[in-house]
């Protein structure tokens, strides 16, 4: 989509009608992921691709079909074992598309989303993919407002509370609800396609807690990578796949690393010689959490020698020491769990109160 986007928000602004087509779902080996995009403007003009090729020709009339009808198609592709050349993906995947018209009648708030993603500012489009819900209707989530609506008052609500949990993961991806928003049921289905990229989890220390806390994160949808300066340690096969391993001084990594808001440090070195310097860096620069492992006499220990370093007590309060909530834990999934468990409360404003004592809305504004 944001390779398209130029084109697309010439022929909006021009205020001419394009047929667009969206990846809202694949299984097995399709060849694009959800998100993935292809339009069809004026003077049959085509831009994107939603298959490499095996199915574009068929998309393209598809999307002729729903400018001239006003209306959005959902439709599926897949392999034909009966006859090899029909349309499908000769991979042996499937895709599903939404297919609607785009023009500021039927999209008013298009050209607002496009200048957002055009100055990475992050934002979240959900629009309705199938049910008893206005197909191809779409609410426009930033992290301060909403624009548009999905049908109903309950519907944006719920929908709103989602899109702005995966935005702040930077994920895609089809979630259901009931027609006024009842999380039980699943007889609408929303597309929510995030414009941000995913936040990283850095994890220093190459321990075996690192490699269950790497997992986790992963599982969360953060870009992980592990840090350590030994490599011995630092080796790809102790780790999951697709988490970054870096062998290198865990604070001369992490200086010439770019972290923001949303960033999350896991320090599980506890060695001074490593986590002194770290934290003496990680303390002062943009984060979401920083965590660091080590008994109580570790931390009491770590803390004096970081305000010897200099660090003032605002920044030193930003440190969650020791690291993770009081679960019990004692392997190193169990771990995990609760260092995961302590950052999304951090996000999200949680107490990590048992539910059964608290009272009210489970999901608060």
């Amino acid at each position: 989509m944001r390779e398209i986007l130029p084109a697309l928000s010439a022929w909006y602004a021009a205020g001419v009608p394009f047929g667009l087509a969206t990846v809202v779902a694949v299984s097995r080996s399709a060849p694009r992921d959800p998100g993935a995009a292809m339009a069809v403007g004026p003077g049959d003009e085509v831009v994107g691709s939603v298959s490499g090729g095996c199915v574009e020709g068929a998309v393209f009339e598809l999307a002729q079909e729903v400018v001239a009808s006003g209306e959005a198609r959902l439709q599926t592709f897949g392999y034909s074992d009966e006859d090899a050349f029909a349309v499908g993906l000769t991979c042996g995947g499937e895709i599903t598309l939404l297919v609607r018209p785009v023009s500021p009648a039927t999209d008013p708030a298009f050209g607002e989303v496009a200048e957002s993603v055009a100055a990475g500012r992050p934002v979240t489009v959900a629009t309705v993919t199938d049910g008893p819900a206005p197909r191809g209707a779409t609410l426009a989530v930033w992290p301060d407002r909403v624009t548009g609506s999905l049908g109903t008052d309950g519907l944006d609500v719920a929908v709103t509370a989602d899109a702005r949990g995966e935005l702040a993961l930077g994920a895609t991806g089809l979630r259901h609800y009931g027609p006024r928003g009842e999380r039980r049921e699943d007889a609408v289905t929303v597309f929510l396609h995030s414009f941000a990229p995913p936040p990283r989890m850095l994890v220093f220390g190459a321990i075996d807690y690192a490699a269950s806390v790497a997992r986790i994160g992963a599982f969360l949808g953060y870009r992980v990578t592990v840090c350590d300066a030994r490599p011995v340690f630092a080796t790809p096969k102790r780790f999951p796949q697709g988490v970054e391993v870096v062998v290198d001084w865990p604070h001369r990594y992490l200086r010439d690393t770019d972290t923001d808001g949303r960033t999350v440090i896991c320090v599980l070195t506890h060695d001074p010689k490593f986590d002194v310097p770290l934290l003496e860096e990680a303390l002062r620069r943009p984060a979401a959490y920083i965590g660091a492992m080590g008994s109580r006499r570790t931390h009491d220990d770590r803390m004096k020698r970081l305000v010897e370093a200099g660090l003032t007590d605002r920044e030193l309060a930003r440190l969650r020491s020791p690291v993770g909530l009081d679960l019990g834990a004692r392997t190193p999934e169990e771990v995990a769990v609760s260092v995961a468990a302590e950052i999304v409360a951090l996000r999200w404003g949680g107490t990590g109160t048992p539910l059964t004592a608290t009272a009210g809305a489970i999901h608060p504004h």
